[in-house]
Formats: structure tokens, C-alpha cells, sequence
């Protein structure tokens, strides 16, 4: 690091922002509302920080990263278990907002992530809808658990109304994003070269679109990583140990696992590989991560080439 180079470390709250400036350790503490956000960037952009970085915590931290992006200031966003492992190895176990700022701050300066291009407001609005609409089928799911186990009548009508008022809600979500689709030409072209593969229906090709818009910009390894579905080697000396996959994006990951079990169904092609894999004696797990990376495999690359899936596509996978 030289003499110049400044590292920034913000640990967002919901009321507050603790922001730490590496390496004089100066300390601020600003509110996290739009006010915040303007005192921000005027203390920032004089300092010209090489590197600002902030933890993936839900939609505190969407309005300062998109504050600070606009402004001009380079700004990353790290998974929370990478910053967690990262002051367990620095040795520090203590947790408060400046002390999470610090580390932050130290992470940019040693590991200096990537920074990755900011979503627009129209995209941030999507991946709101998205997230509501996980929400809302997650509410759905437990009603319908209750209605299962409820035999009383007047017991069942509570379970019974909410689960109408949760339709209307999901329809209502689900309009929203398509009209959006339909209404940008790229975004439409993205959703049909996604829907065309087999296994990717709507919702899942929705998430993609809009919780990895690194899709079709990256190598296949770095995909895989990015979505949580590499496995990682954990190999010392002579032994070998098991591979197991670890971090990525939950929500992008979790849409994979519901593509993967309908492409095993659906998709010749991937089906094909997947009993090919079974009958070599792989664990079923193991089949299924292998199907789910193979999925995003392909999805990755038929958006850098914008050629949907077809034959050709079919045979390469299943000789793959």
C-alpha cells in the first residue's frame, strides 16, 4: 500500500453507517437516510479512496452503494462469511459497528475485491420485486403447512383467507416483472434466451436476470463461484479430502436447485448426464451440483454467444 492509497470500511445498520478510513483509522458515524448518504460522499470523494467495501446485508446497504456509485467512488460488495473469516484469521472476535468498519477497511486494502458494476434503478426495483416475491411464496408455503394440520373449521377460514390475500399478492408481483421484461427490449432478449433451455421457467430465469447480471460476462469457473456451486478442494500433503461447495449467492443458488430438479426431469440432454453420472456410482448429491453447475454452464454461455438452446447444444452436453 502507498502512502496514498485509502481503504474504506462501512458497516451498515439500519439507522446508522460506521465508516473507518485505512490506514490513519479516522472514524465517522453518519445516519443511513438520504442526508447520510450526502454527508458521505462530500467526506469521501476529497479523500479519493482506492477502495470503499461493505458486507451483503439486505437492503440496508442497496441506497449507500448506489449513493456512492453514482458519486464516483469505487465501491465493492463482499459476501458477510468472507469479512466473518477474514477477522477470525486477523484474530479479532469482538463485534461492533466501528470494529466490523475496521476490518472491512483492512479487507480492501489486503484482498482488494472487484469492484462490479451497480445494478440501475430500474434493476434495483426488480430485485426488490423478487425478494417480495420470495417472501411472499415463503408465507404461502407455512400457511399451507397450518391449513395441512388444522381440522377445525373455524380454525382452517384464518389459513384459508390469508392464503387468497397471498395469490392475489404473488399474481400481483409476478405482473409487475413481467410488464417490466416486456417493456425493455435486452431484458426481453435475456428472459427468451434463458427460457429457451429446458428446466428454466420464468421465475428462475427472472432471478437470474436480475440477482447475477454477471451472467454471460464471466468464465465458467468464475460462474460456478459466484452462484455457490464450485466444489473447493480440501486436499494436505497425501490425503485427499472431500469437495464441498461453499458461499456464492444464496438466492441465485437456490434458484439453480429448483432449474436443476426440473432439467433432470425435462431436459434430455442434462438427464442424460446425470444417469451417466449415477451410474459411475456418484452420490446423488453429488449428481445434483454437478447438473446444477452444468445448467449454469450453459445458461452462461448461451447469453455470451445470445444463441438459444438447441440440437446442437443438446449433443454437446450430453457427450459433455
Amino acid at each position: 500500500m502507498s502512502t496514498s492509497d485509502r481503504f474504506i470500511g462501512i458497516d451498515v445498520s439500519k439507522d446508522q453507517l460506521d465508516v473507518v478510513v485505512r490506514p490513519d483509522g479516522t472514524h465517522r458515524r453518519v445516519p443511513n437516510t438520504d442526508d447520510g448518504f450526502d454527508q458521505l460522499v462530500a467526506w469521501l470523494r476529497p479523500l479519493a479512496p482506492t477502495l470503499v467495501v461493505s458486507e451483503a446485508t439486505g437492503g440496508y446497504r442497496r441506497r449507500v452503494v448506489a449513493a456512492l456509485a453514482v458519486a464516483g467512488v469505487p465501491v465493492a460488495v463482499i459476501n458477510p462469511a468472507r469479512a466473518r473469516e477474514f477477522a477470525r484469521a486477523a484474530g479479532r472476535l469482538a463485534k461492533t459497528g466501528t470494529v466490523d468498519a475496521a476490518m472491512l477497511a483492512a479487507f480492501a486494502d489486503r484482498m482488494r475485491p472487484p469492484v462490479r458494476p451497480i445494478p440501475d434503478a430500474e434493476a434495483q426495483k426488480m430485485q426488490a420485486l423478487l425478494a417480495r416475491r420470495g417472501q411472499l411464496v415463503g408465507m404461502r408455503t407455512m400457511e399451507r403447512n397450518r391449513l395441512g394440520s388444522a381440522t377445525d373449521r373455524t380454525v382452517r377460514r384464518s389459513p384459508e383467507d390469508h392464503l387468497a390475500w397471498l395469490e392475489e399478492q404473488i399474481d400481483g408481483t409476478e405482473q409487475e416483472l413481467e410488464q417490466a421484461i416486456e417493456s425493455s427490449p435486452v431484458w426481453k432478449a435475456k428472459d427468451e434466451l434463458l427460457q429457451s433451455i429446458p428446466g428454466i421457467g420464468p421465475a428462475v430465469s427472472r432471478t437470474r436476470l436480475f440477482e447475477f447480471p454477471e451472467l454471460g460476462t464471466l468464465t465458467r469457473e468464475q460462474i460456478a463461484a459466484l452462484a455457490g456451486v464450485a466444489p473447493m478442494n480440501r486436499d494436505s500433503g497425501r490425503w485427499t479430502g472431500k469437495r464441498f461447495i461453499t458461499g456464492g449467492r444464496a438466492v441465485v443458488r437456490t434458484a439453480v436447485y429448483m432449474a436443476t430438479h426440473a432439467a433432470r426431469k425435462w431436459n434430455p440432454a442434462l438427464k442424460a448426464f446425470a444417469d451417466r453420472l449415477a451410474t459411475a456410482g456418484k452420490p446423488p448429491k453429488v449428481v445434483l451440483i454437478a447438473v446444477a453447475r452444468k445448467l449454469l454452464v450453459i445458461a452462461n454461455a448461451i447469453l455470451r454467444t445470445q444463441k438459444p438452446w438447441c440440437d446442437v447444444t443438446a449433443k454437446s452436453v450430453a457427450a459433455a
